[in-house]
């Protein structure tokens, strides 16, 4: 099953909005926990510390998510350096998205980016499992200045999720500035789900853009994970097994 990372720091009581346990119901949840400490404190010491308090609040997070109907576990971590420590414990749980954390309610309808080198086809099929058979309609959204290729781009990737009994509309935005336009389109959306862009997750994640895009759509954003060598690998290992089983039956 798909795995969201939900990163917060604990301490601080950041927490999540009544909407997010709901919406990331048919997803696997890992939700990490972390404290952010000065150089000269001691990771050990901190935990000595904090520990009981953050488990406690780490707890009935899990709760949370569970009483909406998915699964949850979590990770705690006090650590130096916030951004390799998500990187790190994303690598470790293998989550396929982060979720940058948000005020909403119900969600009735996504917004899909799909501007940018970004793969596309993991993030449609990450949304479909994310929207399973729930009323949730999706909006996929395209902002480039090639009008006829991207009329094209964004239907072939309506179809595949139409395909799938999703309610989809499609909105292109030409000639305008791509995260302008994107964070204009966001605020009539409940919640956005973006893929991650090279070279890495942080600066999208912990950067101005991220922030940016929360704010103006006040709803959390799902940022989809570039997939790893190791992962593709593995994939690819099942999906020669899976032609050796068949030739053999």
């Amino acid at each position: 099953m798909t795995r969201v990372l939900v990163p917060l720091a604990i301490l601080e009581g950041e927490s999540v909005s009544t909407g997010l346990p709901t919406l990331l119901a048919t997803m696997d949840v890992t939700v990490l926990g972390y404290h952010v400490l000065p150089e000269q404190t001691p990771p050990d010491q901190a935990r000595l510390q904090y520990e009981d308090r953050a488990t406690a609040a780490l707890t009935d997070l899990v709760e949370a998510f569970e009483a909406a109907g998915g699964s949850a576990d979590h990770r705690l971590v006090f650590t130096h350096d916030r951004e390799r420590t998500v990187d790190r414990v994303a690598d470790e749980v293998a989550a396929d998205a982060y979720a940058v954390t948000g005020a909403t309610g119900s969600v009735d309808r996504l917004l899909v980016a799909l501007t940018g080198d970004i793969a596309v086809d993991r993030i449609t099929a990450f949304v479909a499992e994310l929207v399973g058979d729930r009323e949730i309609g999706v909006t996929l959204f395209l902002a480039t200045d090639d009008e006829p290729g991207g009329r094209d781009s964004i239907a072939a990737a309506a179809d595949s999720l139409a395909e799938r009994g999703l309610d989809v509309e499609t909105s292109l935005a030409v000639d305008e500035p791509p995260f302008e336009a994107l964070v204009e389109a966001a605020t009539t959306h409940d919640a956005i789900v973006m893929g991650e862009r090279s070279p890495s997750l942080r600066s999208f994640l912990l950067g101005e853009e991220a922030d940016r895009v929360a704010a103006e759509a006040v709803g959390p954003v799902l940022v989809v994970r570039e997939e790893s060598i190791d992962a593709a690998a593995t994939r690819e290992q099942g999906m020669d097994a899976d032609r050796a089983s068949q030739r053999e039956d």
